[in-house]
């Protein structure tokens, strides 16, 4: 007796390996038909940003060609996801649907609502975690309350046992009688109109393959010393895995056993102390899902309630915002930073909270316009790492830095840029600089200034604000909302 079809729907798990969905499917037996919906309304107020869907629209590519080489098809469809999947049910006649769990609260909202219509249609409807090591749920603390404390939480996580990958793609598609229809990729309209994007091919390749090159590279000559480059923007000593495990080209799982296999020959785990920080990095990524998914509002709204009435600066026509996203601050670590992310779609984690403390505290403006900037122009933005990152930048999430701690960007450019190499690079203009006077140009002689071609104010900015006085200002204000306090 011949099963009927299986949908897979697939959305931040663009890959074939260790995917759980499509395992199901390949158990259950019948036709498998692939399927991505484009529904940016589905994602409520989080839908893709523009670089985010520069990424998308390689990744499913990609994802199309390795498909089709194994004799499948990826059907595209745009529209509402609840009556695209009950569509293509009617239409294959499928008796089951597979997908791999989301965790955005809008998202995770709409998928119960899915699954529930569905199943009262009649189809087989299972959900799978293709995302985390642990899923939120499943942690909580001796109180049986949510983690708000990273260290507690990974300590509590590395207890238990962490599943290992599951199978890899199916090595032959059973396909169904017929196909039905498809729209062409083109149709989504992911490439941005703005030349801004042109460049990202330059320093991503997209795709499942891309993810596995990143990680086999970084595995072979840089985890070992990950714990002492991982800081430097100057020297590739960072994975760079965020924006494949955003659209889930590689799995958490496949990380984690790749590194413990590395550890095995050398007859440790973790194989080095690079190793073990970066699988804690693997933990923060977790933490942040965990955050989303227990404090769904903390996207917009700061876990410290009493962050709401923060002090913050008004910035009549947007002019120190526009400055920070521009790269014209006048400081070159931050400059350089935001022209990495603008060029390239990435920056760098230590000048991201470098550029984050910047905006918070010595511009002292909303975390959330620089959430929402890092939201369109990060490939790898992710709701879930971007509010915890922000959050924790301005002082008011879980396990944040204390507001008074204020990154000060000459200090951060000298200690981690030393040679200059990462700043010459973002900011050629005062690239002739020698290292003494590159971090602060203002603070150079005239003749210094004038024999590397810098005219202070017309070629490169002076500092929009002077960071000791802004430091000042901002431990006032944060002063002041502890006033406030009931």
């Amino acid at each position: 007796m011949s099963v009927s079809p299986n949908l897979v729907w697939l959305r931040l798990d663009l890959r074939l390996q260790d995917h759980p969905a499509m395992a199901a499917a390949v158990e259950r037996g019948g036709p498998i038909v692939p399927v991505f919906i484009w529904d940016p309304v589905g994602e409520g107020e989080w839908a893709p940003g523009g670089a985010n869907k520069w990424w998308l629209h390689q990744s499913l590519a990609a994802l199309t060609q390795a498909i089709e080489q194994r004799g499948g098809r990826l059907v595209l469809r745009v529209g509402d996801s609840q009556q695209q999947l009950a569509q293509l049910a009617a239409e294959t006649g499928a008796g089951a649907v597979y997908w791999c769990r989301r965790y955005e609260p809008a998202v995770s909202e709409r998928d119960a609502t899915i699954k529930a219509h569905l199943t009262a249609a009649g189809l087989t409807v299972r959900s799978f975690n293709g995302a985390l090591l642990h899923e939120p749920h499943t942690i909580r603390n001796k109180q049986g309350n949510p983690f708000q404390v990273f260290t507690p939480y990974w300590r509590h996580c590395q207890t238990l046992t962490s599943p290992p990958p599951g199978p890899g793609a199916p090595s032959a598609w059973p396909v169904p009688a017929t196909w039905p229809t498809s729209r062409p990729l083109d149709d989504f309209n992911l490439r941005s109109p703005l030349a801004w994007a042109d460049a990202f091919g330059d320093h991503h390749q997209p795709g499942e393959t891309g993810a596995h090159a990143a990680l086999q590279a970084f595995l072979r000559g840089q985890v070992d010393d990950y714990d002492e480059h991982r800081n430097h923007p100057g020297v590739r000593g960072t994975s760079r895995l965020s924006p494949h495990l955003h659209f889930g080209e590689i799995s958490p799982r496949q990380i984690w056993a790749a590194t413990k296999a590395l550890g095995a020959a050398a007859g440790t785990f973790p194989s080095s102390n690079g190793a073990r920080v970066f699988l804690s990095e693997i933990g923060w990524r977790e933490f942040a899902f965990h955050l989303l998914y227990h404090f769904p509002a903390t996207p917009v709204s700061p876990l410290r309630e009493e962050f709401s009435r923060f002090p913050w600066r008004s910035d009549p026509g947007g002019h120190l915002l526009k400055a920070w996203q521009k790269g014209r601050t006048g400081y070159p670590i931050v400059d350089a930073g935001l022209r990495e992310l603008w060029t390239t779609g990435w920056m760098h984690n230590r000048v991201r909270m470098v550029v984050a403390s910047f905006l918070v505290k010595d511009l002292r403006l909303p975390w959330q316009q620089g959430a929402a900037w890092f939201w369109d122009t990060l490939v790898d933005a992710d709701l879930a790492a971007n509010t915890l990152g922000w959050q924790w930048s301005a002082g008011c999430g879980a396990d944040a830095a204390p507001y008074f701690r204020i990154f000060a960007p000459v200090l951060q450019g000298k200690k981690f840029d030393g040679d200059g190499h990462y700043v010459r690079q973002w900011v050629p203009e005062i690239a002739r600089l020698p290292n003494a006077h590159l971090h602060a140009p203002w603070e150079a002689p005239a003749t210094v200034l004038a024999a590397a071609g810098i005219r202070l104010g017309e070629n490169y900015p002076r500092p929009l604000v002077d960071h000791q006085e802004a430091r000042k200002d901002a431990l006032a204000a944060y002063q002041e909302l502890r006033a406030r306090r009931p």
